[in-house]
């Protein structure tokens, strides 16, 4: 076990507290670390609580958000800290200037990574302005960070990190070890709530800190929720996912499209749960059994082997690996085991720090059985073997329904993933579980987006942008406003690469524009002419119309792709601004940022 100490960047403080805690290169999986972790925070307060006072210490959660997973986790810590008697409140990083942390002498910070490893929309001024070269300095800060991410992406929780290591250079005494949270997050975040709280009771009291003037508004803190209703009843969740069926599924695309996209409906009878246009639905798959067979061959074994899974229970190693366990991608660990084992030595030097790029190049070709065939020499037993496996995440897809039209049935709208690479048919994990295996129920759950929602003023204007399976929620817009008989125009921009074979809801977005729900469709055909148009060259071609809406307080959405689409977007949204608006560039950008702080630009992408 090891102890953190101020060298080693985990805890650290000027007293004489330390919490001990469970180090990443120790042999268990995140789960078993996370637990271990909140556990000994636990266990350490008991150990301090009759040896320190009761201080009324002020510790603010501060979060920076995309699709709503830190501010709730925000608001969670904050509603938590006040039970244990702290003064808390969950306050948005696009609420305050970095140079605000210099009048506090705690600050928590709930953040995720977006995009390349970039801060999400709420806090890029923040993160922009904490990165000046002549940022003054946070000597009397201490701070801890909890990181979201998504350990498929090579920037993992990138963000955070920066933010972490970037307070420590101006000063910022680091009060608990950074976060990293992977898209199933809960067991991660409460042990640093747990943690973060056990030092704050072991800490002196407040010390006077100078006022500073601040202009931000502290987010209401949602009460921590419970898992039955009042009369008793199960309240479905992601951690208790209610066992919904299949109701229809059909192809969108044409048979001669080189796309497969289908529409799904998911039926939520007898569950309780509500949603809002806007929200997204979280389905949880199971493996394709094929593949789960392959992996079973090469590891030698008949999958009654005895495993672990990931909540600690004893199963047998077939149904862990086809319910339980990620079987696609490649864990870094289970490579680095593989490779200590195995006798080729280029396989151990693409874990050299100098061979990153072909190491990238090496797992994006592959998956796990692929590595166990190519180094079957190196064995390895069914325990070890998913001890080094990721837990098996439920999926998010937007919902491309209205529960005012639709009622307790949702709507999805995904593209199913096929794809080969490495001379080996590859499948996406819950597109192909949906479009091919779901015969019976499968765990699914609501999952609320905030930040994105239809104006409560029925009468404003809306444009919504959403290439390909982006018009899923755009669809269910459209037919909530046709529901409630909202009075406000609507504008879609829709692309794809064929009218012919990939033009979704075409009929359904003909009835809109016929009855005179849709005002304008402006639609994007890559593939139909030599030169690629795509939906922001026809925003640009609507430049002037587009900035008379926005003008008369249209709210503009965009759903879809978030590294080339959504920022090729917002670049054209700027330009529009310059242009139309006849405005400079610091005033277009000032344009925008006014848009979003009044929630009128919004998005929903990935």
């Amino acid at each position: 076990m090891q102890h953190a100490n101020t060298s080693s960047s985990a805890l650290s403080l000027k007293m004489d507290v330390q919490v001990p805690y469970i180090p990443e290169n120790a042999p268990f999986s995140p789960a078993q670390r996370a637990w271990l972790n909140g556990f000994l925070a636990g266990l350490f307060s008991q150990q301090s609580a009759a040896a320190q006072a009761a201080p009324k210490i002020r510790a603010n959660v501060y979060f920076g958000t995309e699709t709503g997973n830190s501010e709730a986790l925000a608001k969670q810590t904050a509603k938590f800290l006040q039970s244990r008697g702290f003064e808390s409140q969950a306050i948005n990083l696009n609420k305050i200037s970095s140079g605000a942390l210099a009048g506090e002498a705690y600050a928590l910070i709930v953040i995720s990574t977006f995009g390349d490893g970039d801060p999400p929309d709420s806090a890029k001024a923040f993160y922009t302005e904490l990165h000046a070269p002549d940022h003054p300095r946070l000597s009397e800060l201490r701070y801890s960070i909890l990181a979201l991410g998504d350990r498929n992406y090579e920037r993992f929780c990138q963000c955070g990190k920066d933010i972490d290591v970037r307070l420590e250079a101006l000063g910022g005494q680091r009060i608990y070890q950074l976060a990293e949270c992977d898209v199933d997050y809960e067991a991660a975040a409460e042990a640093w709530r747990n943690g973060v709280a056990t030092v704050l009771e072991a800490s002196p009291a407040q010390p006077p800190k100078i006022e500073t003037k601040s202009s931000f508004a502290a987010e209401p803190t949602a009460a921590i929720p419970d898992k039955s209703s009042p009369t008793g009843e199960i309240v479905y969740d992601r951690k208790h996912p209610f066992l919904a069926q299949l109701s229809a599924n059909r192809l969108l695309t044409a048979p001669a499209s080189v796309k497969e996209t289908r529409h799904f409906e998911v039926s939520l009878a007898g569950s309780n749960l509500s949603y809002t246009a806007g929200d997204a639905v979280g389905i949880v798959p199971r493996n394709c059994p094929e593949l789960v067979e392959q992996i079973l061959k090469t590891l030698n074994c008949d999958g009654e082997e005895a495993v672990p899974s990931p909540d600690g229970a004893e199963v047998p190693l077939h149904k862990a690996l086809l319910e339980f366990y990620e079987i696609t991608k490649i864990p870094s660990g289970l490579l680095r085991c593989i490779a200590e084992r195995s006798a080729d030595p280029a396989l151990r030097q693409l874990l050299e720090p100098a061979a990153a790029t072909q190491l990238k190049s090496f797992v994006s070709q592959r998956e796990i059985v692929d590595l166990l065939v190519e180094h079957s020499p190196a064995k390895i037993g069914a325990s070890e073997f998913v001890s080094h496996l990721k837990k098996l995440a439920p999926r998010l897809y937007s919902i491309a329904s209205s529960p005012a039209a639709h009622g307790d049935s949702v709507h999805l709208t995904i593209s199913i993933v096929r794809y080969e690479t490495n001379s080996r048919k590859r499948k996406g994990v819950c597109s192909t579980f949906l479009a091919d295996r779901a015969q019976q129920k499968f765990g699914t759950f609501v999952h609320r987006s905030p930040h994105f929602r239809l104006p409560k003023d029925h009468t404003k204007p809306v444009i919504m942008v959403g290439p390909g399976t982006g018009v899923a929620p755009f669809r269910g817009f459209l037919y909530e406003r046709e529901a409630v008989g909202a009075a406000g125009r609507n504008w879609l921009f829709f692309g794809d690469q064929k009218e012919d074979t990939d033009f979704l809801y075409q009929d359904e977005l003909f009835r809109f524009k016929k009855n005179g729900l849709l005002t304008r469709l402006s639609t994007a055909f890559s593939r139909d002419q030599p030169e690629k148009i795509y939906v922001q060259q026809r925003m640009l071609e609507n430049a002037v119309e587009l900035w008379a809406w926005l003008e008369e307080g249209a709210h503009f959405y965009v759903c879809g792709d978030a590294q080339r689409m959504a920022k090729d977007v917002d670049a054209t949204l700027h330009a529009i601004i310059e242009q139309a608006g006849q405005k400079s560039k610091e005033e277009a950008d000032a344009y925008v940022k006014k848009l979003k702080a009044e929630h009128r630009y919004q998005r929903d992408v990935y």
